[in-house]
Order: structure tokens, then C-alpha cells, then sequence
């Protein structure tokens, strides 16, 4: 048994599986992966790890659980020492094992087009983990944990999985605390405890799965909750400069041949400290430019909410913007979110009469909310000048045109 304190939850106290789950060398590994990948070069405290994200998503599974059995009229059941409890927490506590080298920041780079939830399930099939679960699980396998992250157990599992991931599961609601807490900001802020208090499991009108849904008097809790998301992604995940670093990143990475092998042994070597030290004895200009700071400055950023015709606009300027500097004097880069995702995954609101409605019926906020889609180029300090005015003067002729293609066309 482990009490651990954490900034966020408070004391964090796990049982014997956990324990031993924790001392393994996957979980042990994530202490030397940023949570928010290069980010702490931007935001100082941004220093926390995979590993303490990893416990705080452990606590709050449990504590979800808790509080959706209490209301789940039967369909789970109640008790710290329920089968159900245990499976979810330990599925939470492993599901960033699979995470690469400055987690987010590389993940396209592994091996055999894996991705890191594919890597995580190799990592829980290992003969190390295996062991771990046969001496401690007391019935609960490394195949049912693999079936709670990849979506694909049975009815009962499924409902397990959404508190893992789905539009409210325990992985968010962790990291947008504490990423806020450790980044020094307080847009990740949402009021947790009333969120808590509100969840329910529902039976899907359209498909009759369970799912987590959210009484009416919870609307609020759960707009702020992707309020929060919205600001996290705007000023924290998308930070320019950030975005400068990733993309300096990745072409250090990709121009020396590094990828994050298929071989779960292989991969557990490779972790930020490794792939730090081979950036600081390198003397790319890629390398240098994030060790030293010598960063591409930005030289032009759209606006946050690009349209889908000004989305489509400016990717057909990218191969012209490429080949009038040249490759290696522009990096370009597009981030793209949805915060709220809500209208695919069906998160339902149970109604003062019962019946239930989509939640973005049931909050015209949320309903209002439109994708982030932003474009940035980045040149170096003694180019940005000519690459601003240039591509200024692009995008304001590729709208004009599309503006006169399209008033032409009606």
C-alpha cells in the first residue's frame, strides 16, 4: 500500500496491484516523460510528468466510479473492493504508458505506424506486467485492461472505457487541473465536485449502450469543463512559440532518422533525458535552435477560427509559400482542434422530466462553439520580415479570389 501525496487530489492511496504496477518500469519510465512535452520551455513550471498525471487520472477514476455506481441502479456495483472499481482504476493508471519521448510533441514517429495507445498495449502484454498482474490482479488480467483502453469489452467494459476516455472521462478532467496549476494559469479551472455530483449512467435512446450522461443541474458544470478545455487549447497547447519548438522537433528527429521502435523493450529506453542528451551533443541547426533557444520567429499567424473555405484557401498556398524560401526557411504549422467533440460521441443530459436530450441541445454554449483552426509561419529572425510581407500579400489575394470564385458561382 502507497499514500502518496499529489498538488492536485490530495492524498492518493493505492492497493497492491497498484503498488506493484507503479514500481514497474513502464510506469516508472513516465517520470522522465513531460506531460506537456516542450512546453516547460515556455511556461517554467511546466515540469510535471506523465507519471503524476498518470496517478491523478487512478484517483479520480475511482472516485467517478464511485459516484456513478451509487447511481447506476444496479448496473455496477458498489464498494472499494468491487471488480468492476479496481479494473477501471488500473486501466487509468496505465493508459499513457505507451506515451513517446516528449509525449505529443513526436507522436507520429513511431515505428510501423504505431501510435502510442498501440504501445501501451504492448507494453501491458510484456512478461514483466503479466507477472505483476499474475502475483496481485486476484482476477484481474492484463487483457481486460487492454479491452477498458481500446473500447472493446463487453457492455459493462464499454461504460468502464467512457470514464477513461470519452467527452468526460478522467484524463481530462486531470490534466486540464493540473496542467493549469503547473503552466501558473487558471483557464483549466471547472468545478469538479459538482461535475462529480451530477454524473449518471443513461441508456442511449439510439443505440440503448450505457453511457455517462449528466443530469440537468450538471449543464453548467460540464460547459465550464469544456469552457476550460477551449482556453487550455487556445493559450496554453497552442502557445506560438510552443507550436515553434514542436515543429523544430520534429525536424531534428526526422532529419537524423530517430523513430520510437515496435519493440516494447526497445521503446523503454527511450525517454525525454535520452532524446535530450542526443539534442544537446548535436550540432543540427534544429537541435540547436531548441537547446539554445535560436527558434524560427513568427512571421505570420492567421485568426483563430478559420472557415473551412479559409482553411482549404490557405493549404493551397503552403506548396508556394514552401518553394519561394525554400523548405529550411519556413516551418509552417496548423492547429486544429474541436473542444468539445460532443455531437459524435452522443454525451446525454437527463432532463427534469426524465427524458434525456443530446448535449448540444441542452447548452446553447456549447451548441455556439466552433472549431479552432489556425495557420502559422515561422522564418528565421533575419527572414520573417520578407516571409510576413510576403505571405500576407498571398493570403489577402487567395481570399480575394475565392471571394470572387465564389460570388461567381451564385
Amino acid at each position: 500500500m502507497l499514500s502518496i501525496r499529489d498538488p492536485i487530489h490530495g492524498f492518493i492511496r493505492t492497493d497492491a496491484l497498484e503498488t506493484a504496477l507503479i514500481g514497474s518500469r513502464p510506469m516508472q519510465r513516465l517520470r522522465f516523460i513531460h506531460q506537456l512535452g516542450l512546453t516547460f520551455l515556455v511556461f517554467p513550471g511546466a515540469e510535471h510528468s506523465r507519471f503524476s498525471h498518470a496517478l491523478g487520472v487512478m484517483h479520480l477514476a475511482g472516485r467517478i466510479y464511485d459516484a456513478v455506481a451509487a447511481r447506476s441502479g444496479g448496473r455496477l456495483a458498489v464498494g472499494d473492493e468491487a471488480p468492476a472499481r479496481r479494473l477501471v482504476r488500473v486501466a487509468a493508471l496505465l493508459h499513457d504508458i505507451g506515451h513517446a519521448p516528449f509525449s505529443h510533441s513526436a507522436e507520429h514517429l513511431f515505428a510501423d505506424g504505431l501510435d502510442h495507445e498501440d504501445m501501451t498495449c504492448r507494453l501491458l502484454e510484456s512478461d514483466e506486467m503479466r507477472a505483476i498482474f499474475a502475483e496481485h490482479g486476484d482476477g484481474i488480467e492484463p487483457d481486460a485492461v487492454i479491452r477498458i483502453l481500446t473500447k472493446r469489452g463487453d457492455a459493462a467494459e464499454r461504460l468502464l472505457s467512457q470514464i477513461v476516455t470519452s467527452e468526460l472521462d478522467v484524463d481530462k478532467m486531470d490534466y486540464l487541473r493540473r496542467d493549469s496549476l503547473f503552466c501558473g494559469v487558471l483557464y483549466g479551472s471547472y468545478d469538479l465536485e459538482r461535475l462529480l455530483e451530477t454524473l449518471e449512467v443513461v441508456e442511449d435512446p439510439e443505440d440503448g449502450a450505457w453511457r455517462l450522461g449528466v443530469s440537468h443541474v450538471g449543464v453548467h458544470a460540464l460547459e465550464a469543463l469544456v469552457m476550460a478545455r477551449y482556453y487550455m487549447f487556445t493559450q496554453v497547447y497552442f502557445n506560438v512559440t510552443t507550436k515553434a519548438m514542436e515543429l523544430h522537433f520534429d525536424r531534428f528527429l526526422r532529419s537524423v532518422g530517430i523513430e520510437w521502435p515496435g519493440d516494447p523493450e526497445a521503446f523503454l529506453a527511450h525517454d525525454d533525458l535520452s532524446v535530450w542528451s542526443t539534442m544537446r551533443d548535436s550540432d543540427h541547426p534544429h537541435a540547436r535552435a531548441i537547446v539554445d533557444r535560436q527558434r524560427f520567429s513568427l512571421a505570420y499567424e492567421t485568426r483563430e477560427h478559420l472557415s473551412e473555405r479559409e482553411r482549404d484557401c490557405f493549404k493551397s498556398l503552403i506548396p508556394t509559400i514552401r518553394e519561394r524560401f525554400g523548405d529550411e526557411q519556413v516551418m509552417i504549422d496548423n492547429s486544429a482542434k474541436d473542444p468539445h467533440r460532443l455531437k459524435s460521441s452522443r454525451v446525454w443530459v437527463r432532463r427534469w422530466d426524465d427524458s434525456l436530450l443530446p448535449m448540444e441541445q441542452a447548452s446553447d454554449f456549447i451548441a455556439q462553439l466552433s472549431r479552432i483552426e489556425c495557420f502559422r509561419v515561422y522564418a528565421p529572425r533575419e527572414a520573417r520580415d520578407e516571409v510576413s510581407s510576403a505571405v500576407e500579400a498571398l493570403w489577402r489575394d487567395a481570399l480575394q479570389d475565392s471571394a470572387d470564385s465564389n460570388s461567381g458561382d451564385s
